[in-house]
């Protein structure tokens, strides 16, 4: 683990506040500005835990992290991913304990903003604000087609549906390469606990995704 300085920091949250509004010089600034506490850290480091009460919103620059909810029986459902360029929500200071944990899926970048600095950026950089406003527009919707997935969509479909998902969410920010492909860094059993299967059921649906493709290349 170490701190980086701003001009170490490649801000993926310029790119995905573009796609909804033209940002001025001053914006993306601003945004930059909100990388000048960075670290690396490990995969598994919990960013927050359930009953926690956030000091700092949390952006992904680097790596891959996850929202979960545990159950009385141990079991976890993931609830999302989180992708270079996302925050770990805006106003989340505004909880007085949270009802959800944060935990990284592979080793990740992450900037530390403090209360303070978001609370003036959305004061101070409207266009900014419109463009986070939109964009937790966007997670809402995707919030509901996870509960479409876990409510109607059978197994093949829940998770053919989450891979166009973070296909779309990856292009926004530059991480689908030319040929179409983005890196993964989720095991069988996360998927599992994402799409409410076993991870039996999960390695299932994956052989057959393969044997299709098979199929159509032949």
């Amino acid at each position: 683990m170490h701190n980086a300085g701003p001009k170490d920091c490649a801000n993926p949250l310029i790119k995905k506040l573009a796609s909804f509004v033209d940002l001025a010089e001053d914006d993306v600034a601003a945004l930059h500005a909100l990388c000048t506490n960075q670290r690396m850290l490990e995969a598994g480091h919990s960013l927050i835990e359930e009953g926690d009460r956030p000091e700092n919103v949390f952006l992904l620059l680097e790596g891959w992290a996850y929202r979960y909810k545990h159950v009385e029986d141990g079991n976890r459902q993931i609830v999302a991913y989180l992708i270079p360029g996302d925050l770990c929500d805006i106003h989340i200071f505004i909880l007085k304990a949270m009802d959800h944990g944060i935990a990284l899926l592979s080793e990740a970048r992450v900037a530390a903003i403090p209360k303070h600095q978001m609370t003036a950026l959305l004061r101070d950089r409207p266009n900014v604000a419109q463009a986070l406003f939109w964009a937790t527009l966007v997670d809402e919707a995707t919030l509901r087609e996870w509960l479409l997935n876990m409510g109607r969509r059978d197994a093949f479909e829940r998770i053919a549906h989450l891979f166009c998902e973070m296909w779309l969410r990856l292009s926004q920010v530059g991480l689908v390469s030319d040929a179409h492909q983005f890196s993964l860094p989720v095991t069988q059993e996360q998927l599992g606990d994402t799409v409410g299967l076993t991870s039996v059921h999960v390695n299932r649906v994956l052989q057959r995704m393969r044997d299709r493709k098979s199929t159509r290349l032949n």
